[in-house]
């Protein structure tokens, strides 16, 4: 085993120290560390040092460089240090030799200084003004690219709470009414009836392992990434339970059947075979004004532009699409926010057979300010070893429960067949 090796090995072994008794050091023991460390990283950078040195001089030597005397000598073959004390990114030249040290100062000489790049890095061809002057290092860039997905524009919407599990909301479902009365009489008395909502515990969890060899030669962006996934897969997971959770082990959804069938008993669902018109003015109607002022639309951004093609009967167009100052689309129907989801089906999706009455809903009205979610455990993320196969592990935990306290805003909108 080489030096280096030796070094590698007694730092990682004080930082498991460090991570699992160094609570318990005095001041003397963390000195006594501190200065052991210094020492090997010094250590360590003369041994990487001393290697690039041998490195440069046989690259010297291959390129045919003259000695001090004058000489130029014949090299019949380059061999690498025998001691393998090649870090890295020596080892990765001989499939790449783009990505070694020596091509990125030569790659900074030209662009810098506009000095030749060696005779290694260059084809032996007629350089055309199409051609580029050098190829660029390859780990000058440090970035994935990835999908893009729509996450957190109905987290944002909604109430956030942090009680503990199993508090209750008190909410009255009725209220008292006055009357008139003649001189001296009175009015009847009346109840004032009051229920509760009641918080429970989710728990929603995500985790991603990859292995120790993995972790280790991976770039700096690849962690990173890892943590910006698991945060995005919650918060689309929440966002979707805010609409279509059944309430079985996660959140109780907006549209879950208990809210729509009080919707529909109070006369707040409206049935259409097609995109009309006269839809939105009944399901605007269906809003109870005391409710109108934060109600918005929601539904899937391919049914919002179903609407947008739509012509009153002045053939002026019923959807506002407004560009504001932050470039960000601006949608309205009727004068009332739209907010487009993946979570809901678009319209032109759903499919309903003659004489069903069983059918995904499309679009509704509601306040969001009316669902509460309570987070119990506010998301954590934490990285671990399993040790029985040493793969690195990045998990996020959260407790979370939610509940539509107030359903008075609630107006649905459901397809059914054409007649």
């Amino acid at each position: 085993m080489n030096r280096r090796k030796e070094i590698e090995q007694r730092l990682a072994a004080i930082k498991a120290e460090l991570e699992t008794r160094g609570a318990e050091m005095n001041a003397d023991e963390i000195k006594a560390l501190e200065e052991e460390v210094t020492a090997l990283q010094e250590e360590r950078a003369a041994i990487d040092a001393a290697a690039e040195q041998r490195n440069n001089l046989l690259t010297r030597l291959a390129e045919g460089k003259a000695d001090n005397n004058g000489n130029a000598p014949t090299v019949l073959r380059s061999f690498g240090a025998m001691d393998g004390s090649q870090n890295a990114e020596q080892r990765a030249a001989a499939e790449d030799k783009y990505s070694t040290m020596q091509y990125r100062k030569a790659f900074m000489d030209y662009v810098t200084r506009g000095v030749e790049m060696p005779v290694e890095y260059r084809t032996d061809a007629v350089t055309k003004t199409t051609d580029v002057g050098a190829v660029i290092p390859t780990v000058v860039l440090n970035q994935i690219i990835e999908k893009l997905e729509t996450a957190g524009n109905i987290l944002a919407l909604v109430t956030r709470t942090a009680y503990k599990g199993g508090v209750s909301i008190p909410k009255s479902t009725a209220k008292p009414t006055a009357s008139w009365v003649a001189e001296g009489a009175g009015s009847t008395k009346q109840k004032k009836t009051a229920g509760s909502v009641t918080f429970a515990y989710h728990k929603l969890r995500c985790a991603v392992a990859v292995s120790l060899e993995v972790d280790t030669m991976s770039i700096a962006a690849f962690e990173s990434l890892l943590i910006a996934n698991i945060v995005e897969a919650m918060t689309k997971a929440l966002d979707a339970a805010i609409i279509n959770g059944t309430g079985s082990g996660q959140p109780t959804g907006i549209l879950v059947a208990a809210n729509v069938s009080a919707a529909a008993t109070a006369g707040q669902v409206v049935e259409t075979s097609a995109l009309k018109y006269a839809d939105l003015t009944t399901a605007e109607g269906d809003l109870p004004e005391a409710y109108e002022g934060g109600a918005v639309w929601c539904m899937s951004k391919k049914t919002f532009m179903g609407f947008i093609g739509m012509v009153d009967d002045n053939k002026q167009p019923i959807a506002r699409i407004n560009y504001g100052l932050n470039g960000k689309p601006e949608r309205v129907l009727l004068g009332r926010p739209v907010v487009c989801t993946e979570h809901m089906p678009s319209f032109a999706a759903i499919s309903v057979a003659a004489g069903s009455t069983d059918s995904p809903y499309f679009a509704f009205l509601f306040n969001f300010k009316d669902y509460v979610l309570n987070t119990n455990y506010q998301l954590g993320v934490k990285k671990y070893e399993d040790n029985d196969t040493d793969d690195q592990i990045t998990k996020g935990v959260m407790l979370v429960d939610g509940k539509a306290v107030d359903i008075n805003s609630l107006v649905v909108l459901k397809k059914i067949a054409s007649a």
